[in-house]
Formats: structure tokens, C-alpha cells, sequence
């Protein structure tokens, strides 16, 4: 046996050292191609998530932008409503703005200090060159009406809200500074401040919201940013309204909230810079700009840290100034800088992450060292196996092994080999053992499971019973859910109309000019002994009869108002629990058909609609059949008209306002009844048709995605459908609800 042993190890070490040259090649170029793939795979999916995530913090970081230029549109149509209800009030808006202010001795109109509380009160500056003629009396005092009615409300977002006049006069709301208006200067002019020609015609032609610069208020020693509305009435510049927006809380999340090994930027078009990582503004009143400062080495280096990070910032800025419309991933390839920049409605300002390459080629990396190792010590660890086999030596007499293969042959499985060989004969031996002892071990357990098989059988269907049973439960748990969903969306619909027609009725008994029946009583009291003569023959007795009779129309047209809204609200709170049984109807209560005017029934649909279309500045043409009473559901039918109509509202957000309409057509088509809701709005692409009316799927981020999934369920459980048409985005939507048509007469 001995020379079959020396002539095996010099063929086990050839053998052993062809393969891992062979396995070493193979590990090598899986590693490279690894590596390569992991990279593109890895940057793709980081340059993504970079592209995703500055969209998303750029729709989060403008909402505050947003809100202030909603809230000046709102402010612009109260002012020029409050100055038309003025202009009939002469007297008594003289004698209001005496009361309030008071010309002092150098020259300027303040605020009253001794019934001024600067913390819960609007305040005014005028300086002496105004003429407090009637119409600027009633323009200012609308403004200090309407500041009064909303700034308190604004401040919870907003640090100031103010009105400057062409004239130089201001109003305002400024808790922080309640003596703001006494501690100003008499030749003080609002003239002076960055926003004021913001709003004037010549500079702002378009007549749009305007945003400054960002700039450091002294008194919270914070950095702010205003925004200016103009105000015009009947093609005149009358006021600007103006909000200060505090910056802070936005320029650390820039800074400090940031994808891993990136950074964000935050800059205005003109260069100057808002938030950077290395920006140190605590020490300066003045911004960092940078356009003019790149070539200012003293200041780069005091705001920045180097002159290099100052060049480095003019690049950035200069890519994304350069980019193409549409474009949000740059690359600065002398940087090995990934960018992604969005831009914030509102002020226009540039949000922008960098991202350096190394980072995303870092994990690439990293894992192929990984890949390496392992494919290293695997090699070794096979090379280690293959050396103990392939040195094994063979020196089992051949006919051995074909004696056992002769009983293997007759049917004699208790083979007799010599298993404990370490060779090809030893194992082959040992494998015949095994197949025998195998073939053994199935006989019996084939033996012990044909027993066992009744009472396997049993033990499973138990098993699937106690599934079913399981799935049973999550199906009822998902079917209450969807109806608890169900009913907290149409809820929600129905108060927010509650909520606005409550508003409504509390603004219009503020507005009721009560006081004037305590100044009439009062004058009459006090020409009680003469009345006669002094309703015959005195100036004011005169129109005091006139006055009295309108006085009362106006407080009988007020009240008429008032009824009407919360009429209204108890009509909205009845339908909430109209909700709650249409709900019901899910979980198979007994269907209720009843009489229904379904022109009536899509005036009401309106109607609760009402103030989201008024809000959103949405014309609605009417195109209804007179149509006779039908036997429907009442109740669902309301609710698929008002999530229709709620819809419509919202896909017309991207239109301009004036542009904004909503079409409802109620006709009979044959045997049945078709309403049409509408709108001229966004549109819905083609791959969206099919998947508009399933649950959960929306398309707006505050959406839920089951106002239509529970609509179209409602319609096919009343026998109807209800289906959209849209020919594309940008070109509007169609929601068709199609009823039976049932007659009252016919039903009887």
C-alpha cells in the first residue's frame, strides 16, 4: 500500500492547487463586479433618497410661507369690505378714531396710552404731515378693525401683524413691544423699511404678495422675515398688509436636520444667505451675501471660517442658478458633490442638500472589502477540506468491494465493508452501508406513519379550524375598521361647514351696530321734555326718525342672517348623525328608501359645501332637471354628492381663482338618473383611472384615500354606479353618479 500512498500526495497537492487558482480567479471578479453593481445600485438609490427627501422638507418648510400670503388675501377682502361698510358712518367713525387716538404735542397721532393695553390691543402711528380727512379716517380705521379682528389670531404663527399707509402711517399688532407706538421718534418713517416700496404700483405692477430679505430683530434679537400685500380698492393703492415671520426654528432645522453626511443650504435668488452649516450670524445685524461677499476675504472668513468655503458657496449657488427648468440633481464634479434644490413657494427661496460623493461610494466600498474576506476565507477553509480528502490514500483491495456488491446484487443489504477507510473505496463502502441501513429506516418508518396517519389527519383539521376561525375575526376587526374610517371622514366634512357657519354667525352679531339704539335712547332721553320740537326742528332730531327705520331693517337683515346660518348648523348637525345610519347600512342593517327631491337633495350637497367653495373662490353652474320625487336612499345619496363636490374643491387648488369652476348637471337618461359633478382642476393621468376608487389610494398628501372607495360602495349597494372621465392632466375630471329611476307613483 505504500506506493499507493507516495503516488497519491503529489496528484492531491496538484489537484488541490489548480482548483484554488481557478476558485481565487472566480472570488476575485465576483468582488469586482460586486462592487461595481453595489456602487451604481447604491448611488442610485442615495441620490434618490436625496431628490426625495429635499421635495418633501420643501413642501413641509413652506407651509408657513403659504399661510401668510392665505392669511393677506383673507385680510385684503375684510379691509375693503370693512371700508365700503364704513363710508356710510361718517359721524361715528370720527368720533371712534377721536377716541381711540390723539394728536400730541409734536404733531404725531398715537394711540390713546391711558386706554391702550399694547398686549391685547392694535396700535396706530401718524405722522404730522397727514391730513385726517374723512376718507383717510375710514381707511384707517377699517384697518384697525379688521387688525383687531384677526392679528390675535395671526400671532400664534406670526411674531407681528401691521398695515403701513402710502401716506407713512402704521397699524399694527406687536404684543412683544406694547408701547411700540409711544416709543417711536416723530420724524420716524415707515418709508425707511425694506418692505414699504415693496407694495407701491410702480414697483409692484402685478399687485402680488412681496417678500424681503431676512433681517435681525432688535427686540427678540431673532432673525425675521416680512411679507407685503398690497391693498388697492377701486384701482387705488389705499394699504399694505404685513406679517414678520421669525426664522430661527427654520434656520436650525435646516442645519441641523440633514440626511447622514450631507448638509443643507438655504439662499434667496439675489445671493443672499439664509442658513449654511459653518454660518455664524450671532455677532452681525446683516446677512451673509453670497454674491458681493465672495470677493470680501475679511468677511468671508469672519461669517464663513475661509475664503475657500466662500468660493465653494459661489459654485453652489451658481449650478443651481444655472440649472434647467424642472431639474432638481446637480453635480459638481470639481467637488465630487452630488445637490438637490427645491425651491419654496412663497418667498422663492432656494432649499438645496449637498451630498459628497465619497459618501455614497463609501458603502460600496466597504462592502466589497466584506465580499473579499469572506470569499478569502471561504477559499482557505476549501482548500483545508479538499487536502484532507484528496490525501487520502486507496489501498482497499478491489475484490473486497466486489464481494460486497455481489450481496448487494442477491438482495443481501448487510453489507460487511471495512467503512473505516479514509479513501474512495472506504467511502463508496461506506455509502453501500448507508444505502442499506436507509432502506431499512424508510421500511419502518413507513410502517410507523401509515399508524400514525388517522391521527395526523385529525391534528391538522383541527389546526385548519382554529385558522379559519382566526380569519374570521380579522376579517370582521378589518370590516369595522373601514366603517369607523367611513364615518370620520364624512364627520370631519360636515364640521368643518359646522365650524365655518358658526364663524360666520359669531362675525355678523360682533358686526351689529347695537350701540347706536343706546346713543338714540340716550339722545332721547335727553330731549325729553321737547321732543316734539326736537324731532320737528333740531339737525340731528330731524334724521332720527330715517336713522331709527334703517337701524332696524339692518338689525332685522342681521338677525334674518344669523337665523339662516344656524339654521344651517342645526341642518349640518342633523346630517352627522344622518352619517352615522348611512354607516350602519355596512354592517347590513336594513336599507331605508324613502322620497327624495334630487334637485333639492344636490342644492343641500351644495349647500354643506358652501363654505369650502366660498374659501376657495369656486363659481358652481348649475345645469338641473326638474326631476319628480324618487324612492332612494336619501341619506347615501347625500354623502357620495358631498365627498364629490369636496373633491372637485380641492383638484381645482392648481387653478388660478378667477378661473376656477364647478359644473353640477342632473338629468334623466333613460331608466335611470345621472348627476355630474364637474371640475376644471388638475385632471387624473390615464394609469389613475383604474385605481381612483380603490381603498386607500390618494392623491393628495392629506388625503386618506376612502372617500371614494366608501362612495362607490354606497352607489352599488342603491343599484347604481358611480364612474370619473378625465381626458388627461390639466384638462379637469367628471364624477358620474348614476341612480335607478324611480317615481314615487310607481313605487306605490
Amino acid at each position: 500500500m505504500q506506493p499507493s500512498s507516495s503516488l497519491s500526495a503529489p496528484l492531491a497537492r496538484s489537484t488541490l492547487l489548480k482548483m484554488g487558482a481557478r476558485i481565487g480567479v472566480i472570488i476575485a471578479l465576483s468582488t469586482l463586479f460586486s462592487y461595481l453593481h453595489m456602487r451604481h445600485a447604491l448611488r442610485t438609490e442615495a441620490l434618490e433618497q436625496l431628490q426625495q427627501q429635499v421635495s418633501e422638507r420643501g413642501e413641509r418648510e413652506q407651509t408657513i410661507f403659504l399661510l401668510a400670503e392665505d392669511n393677506h388675501a383673507l385680510f385684503k377682502k375684510r379691509v375693503t369690505e370693512r371700508i365700503r361698510e364704513l363710508q356710510q358712518q361718517d359721524e361715528e367713525v370720527k368720533a371712534r378714531f377721536d377716541e381711540l387716538f390723539v394728536r400730541l404735542p409734536d404733531g404725531t397721532v398715537r394711540s390713546r396710552p391711558e386706554i391702550t393695553d399694547g398686549t391685547r390691543m392694535v396700535q396706530g402711528f401718524i405722522p404730522p404731515h397727514v391730513v385726517l380727512d374723512t376718507g383717510f379716517r375710514t381707511r384707517f380705521m377699517a384697518v384697525y378693525d379688521v387688525l383687531s379682528w384677526y392679528a390675535p389670531a395671526y400671532h400664534v404663527r406670526f411674531s407681528t401683524t401691521y398695515v403701513t399707509f402710502p401716506e407713512g402711517a402704521i397699524a399694527g399688532f406687536w404684543p412683544k413691544l406694547p408701547t411700540w407706538t409711544q416709543d417711536l421718534p416723530a420724524d420716524f418713517s415707515v418709508a425707511s423699511y425694506e418692505d414699504f416700496p415693496l407694495s407701491l404700483p410702480e414697483n409692484n405692477p402685478q399687485r402680488r404678495t412681496a417678500w424681503t430679505g431676512i433681517f435681525k430683530e432688535v427686540v427678540a434679537n431673532m432673525w425675521v422675515t416680512s411679507v407685503t400685500t398690497p391693498v388697492d380698492l377701486d384701482g387705488r393703492h389705499i394699504a399694505s398688509v404685513g406679517h414678520d415671520v421669525l426664522l430661527d426654528e427654520l434656520m436650525t432645522r435646516t442645519i441641523n436636520d440633514h440626511l447622514p453626511g450631507a448638509y443643507n443650504l438655504l439662499f434667496r435668488d439675489d445671493g443672499q444667505l439664509i442658513a449654511h452649516p459653518e454660518l455664524k450670524l450671532e455677532d452681525t445685524p446683516s446677512a451673509y451675501n453670497i454674491l458681493s461677499n465672495t470677493g470680501q476675504p475679511e468677511v468671508a472668513a469672519r461669517l464663513l471660517g475661509s475664503v475657500g468655503k466662500a468660493a465653494h458657496l459661489r459654485a453652489i449657488f451658481e449650478q443651481v442658478k444655472g440649472r434647467q427648468p424642472g431639474e432638481t440633481l446637480l453635480e459638481l464634479p470639481e467637488y465630487g458633490e452630488y445637490v438637490a434644490v427645491t425651491q419654496l413657494r412663497g418667498p422663492g427661496w432656494y432649499l438645496a442638500t449637498v451630498l459628497p460623493g465619497r459618501v455614497v461610494s463609501q458603502p460600496a466600498l466597504l462592502a466589497a472589502r466584506y465580499v473579499l474576506l469572506l470569499g478569502i476565507l471561504s477559499l482557505l477553509l476549501e482548500l483545508i477540506i479538499m487536502y484532507q480528502v484528496l490525501r487520502q490514500q486507496i489501498t482497499r483491495p478491489l475484490h473486497d468491494f466486489i464481494q460486497a456488491t455481489d450481496k448487494v446484487a442477491a438482495g443481501d443489504f448487510e453489507v460487511a465493508l471495512d467503512t473505516a477507510r479514509r479513501d474512495e473505496l472506504g467511502q463508496l463502502a461506506q455509502a453501500f452501508r448507508l444505502m442499506a441501513d436507509e432502506v431499512k429506516r424508510r421500511e419502518v418508518a413507513l410502517r410507523q406513519a401509515n399508524e400514525g396517519l388517522e391521527l395526523r389527519v385529525e391534528e391538522r383539521t383541527r389546526e385548519l379550524k382554529d385558522v379559519h376561525l382566526q380569519l374570521v375575526q380579522t376579517a370582521r376587526r378589518a370590516g369595522m375598521a373601514e366603517i369607523a374610517t367611513n364615518v370620520l371622514h364624512n364627520v370631519g366634512n360636515v364640521l368643518n361647514s359646522v365650524y365655518t357657519s358658526s364663524q360666520m354667525a359669531k362675525e355678523r352679531v360682533s358686526g351689529m351696530r347695537l350701540e347706536h339704539v343706546g346713543r338714540v335712547a340716550q339722545l332721547i332721553q335727553e330731549h325729553q321734555e321737547d321732543l316734539s320740537t326736537f324731532l320737528s326742528q333740531d339737525v340731528r332730531g330731524r334724521h332720527l326718525m330715517p336713522f331709527l327705520d334703517k337701524l332696524g331693517q339692518s338689525l332685522v337683515e342681521d338677525r334674518q342672517e344669523i337665523v339662516s346660518l344656524l339654521d344651517d348648523v342645526g341642518r349640518y348637525t342633523e346630517h352627522i348623525g344622518d352619517i352615522v345610519k348611512v354607516q350602519q347600512n355596512y354592517a347590513r342593517i336594513p336599507r331605508v328608501h324613502e322620497q327624495v327631491s334630487l334637485p333639492a337633495l344636490l342644492e343641500d350637497a351644495l349647500r354643506i359645501n358652501f363654505a369650502g367653495l366660498v374659501r376657495h373662490q369656486v363659481k358652481v353652474q348649475r345645469d338641473i332637471a326638474s326631476i319628480p320625487l324618487v324612492m332612494t336612499d336619501k341619506h347615501k345619496t347625500l354623502m357620495i354628492l358631498v365627498n364629490l363636490i369636496s373633491n372637485a374643491k380641492y383638484a381645482m387648488d392648481s387653478v388660478a381663482p378667477e378661473e376656477r369652476l364647478l359644473t353640477v348637471k342632473l338629468e334623466q337618461v333613460a331608466a335611470r338618473v345621472r348627476i355630474s359633478i364637474h371640475d376644471n382642476g388638475m385632471g387624473i393621468a390615464p394609469e389613475m383611472l383604474t385605481r381612483i376608487f380603490q381603498y386607500g389610494f390618494t392623491t393628495r398628501d392629506e388625503g386618506h384615500g376612502f372617500g371614494l372607495h366608501s362612495s362607490a360602495i354606497a352607489a352599488q349597494e342603491m343599484d347604481g354606479s358611480l364612474s370619473v372621465h378625465s381626458d388627461g392632466p390639466g384638462h379637469g375630471a367628471t364624477f358620474a353618479l348614476e341612480l335607478p329611476y324611480v317615481p314615487v307613483a310607481l313605487s306605490a
